[in-house]
């Protein structure tokens, strides 16, 4: 069993930054493809950025490309997302998930374990 706790949610205007840290529980963190979804009301949870066992394979959505960096801390069982140029339309509940194979793939439903979420609200 792994138990995800995510934060560092809260409100920014557009332009500006946040990190989201998700805290895992276990001793076989290492051993699991980390993942930050998010999720609108009314709308589908789409994958935001995931990052495989050794941080060397991660995969971003097209939408956060090159605003947004996933890295992990296998050492602290931790996994961040560092968003940069935040825009309205990146408000949303983040979820952080964890997966027990080493390919990060952006499918919901082949994540193991998820966080309780974090808001995150842009203004304009």
């Amino acid at each position: 069993q792994v138990q995800l706790v995510e934060s560092g949610g809260g409100l920014v205007q557009a332009g500006g930054s946040l990190r989201l840290s998700c805290a895992a529980s276990g001793r076989t963190f290492s051993m699991y493809t980390m993942a930050w979804f998010r999720q609108v009301v009314g709308k589908e949870r789409e994958f935001v950025a995931g990052i495989g066992w050794s941080s060397g394979s991660t995969s971003y959505a097209e939408s956060v490309k090159g605003r947004f960096t996933i890295s992990r801390d296998n050492a602290k069982n931790t996994v961040y997302l560092q968003m940069n140029s935040l825009k309205p339309e990146d408000t949303a509940v983040y979820y952080c998930a964890a997966r027990r194979f080493s390919v990060v793939v952006p499918t919901e439903g082949r994540y193991d374990y998820w966080g309780q979420g974090t808001q995150v609200t842009v203004s304009s």
